[in-house]
């Protein structure tokens, strides 16, 4: 089992000493990876179902991730997720392929469609076409990563005869689709290295992997894909125990992603970090 930690960008990792110093603290003890939470705008008062203070604070997720990468050298660094449809294809494929570059090859592109519709609109986003609008902004990103002369014309973004240097260092940066609907489900299994889940016990995990095989047996995996990995964030904070860590893996999860608690300060962060490590023996 990875095991991860997310909400790096949030609350009290949204400055910049416990930022750097819960990276470090998680790289020593020999953590998989750190995730970032998106969100360029918080609607208020919050939507209904959706707690989020407006006032949260929450630093932009490429810079963190940037910031990151500066104070590390061998963990992960991922965005969990990217809401893909209020960015713009072209310039996200530049700073993610630069992030990866700078990081020596360490970026997981975690991304999803969205579900604020006050955010959206206020990026200029259409919230009815946000499923199109990201389908169509991966191919765009994938062609400019990946093909010697960069070529798409989709319905949301068109180019040829550019060139985006560098091109990043993994060659696929590894993609996580999130999202609990039949038609997240289809894009992890037709254009995803993996799929996330937040705040899923084991329970509604099964529910989401059971709709994620019920979508294998209507669209085609390209085989170079390779095996769907399945990253989770269990409800709540801190570690679960070990039955439930086995009762995760029993049902096909591959990737943990921990959230400390957000009142926690630096020197609690740092210690939530060692203490995981220590508890599952991950430098064992």
């Amino acid at each position: 089992m990875k095991v991860g930690l997310h909400s790096v960008n949030l609350h009290t990792c949204g400055h910049p000493d416990a930022m750097a110093r819960l990276g470090r603290a998680a790289e020593a003890a020999g953590l998989e990876s750190l995730w970032v939470a998106d969100h360029v705008v918080l609607p208020d008062p919050p939507v209904a179902g959706r707690p989020m203070p407006p006032d949260m604070r929450l630093v932009e997720p490429i810079v963190a991730l940037t910031f990151l990468a500066a104070h590390t050298s061998r963990i992960r660094l991922a965005t969990g997720v990217i809401i893909l449809p209020q960015r713009q294809a072209v310039v996200l494929a530049k700073q993610l392929a630069a992030l990866d570059v700078l990081s020596n090859g360490r970026v997981i592109f975690g991304l999803g469609v969205g579900w604020c519709e006050p955010e959206m609109r206020s990026t200029g986003a259409a919230f009815k076409d946000r499923g199109r609008i990201g389908d169509d902004y991966l191919a765009a990103m994938r062609a400019l990563w990946t093909q010697p002369k960069p070529k798409h014309h989709g319905p949301f973004v068109s180019f040829e005869g550019v060139q985006a240097m560098p091109r990043p260092v993994q060659n696929p940066i590894p993609i996580v689709v999130g999202g609990r609907t039949p038609p997240a489900y289809r894009r992890a299994v037709t254009q995803g290295h993996g799929w996330y889940g937040f705040g899923l016990d084991v329970a509604e995990t099964q529910k989401s992997i059971n709709g994620l095989r019920d979508a294998e047996k209507k669209v085609s995996r390209p085989a170079d894909l390779g095996r769907l990995e399945i990253s989770i964030t269990p409800p709540g904070y801190g570690v679960p125990d070990r039955a439930i860590i086995d009762a995760y893996a029993g049902a096909g999860v591959d990737r943990l992603i921990l959230r400390p608690r957000p009142e926690m300060d630096t020197a609690a962060l740092e210690r939530f970090a060692a203490d995981t490590g220590r508890t599952l023996g991950l430098n064992a």
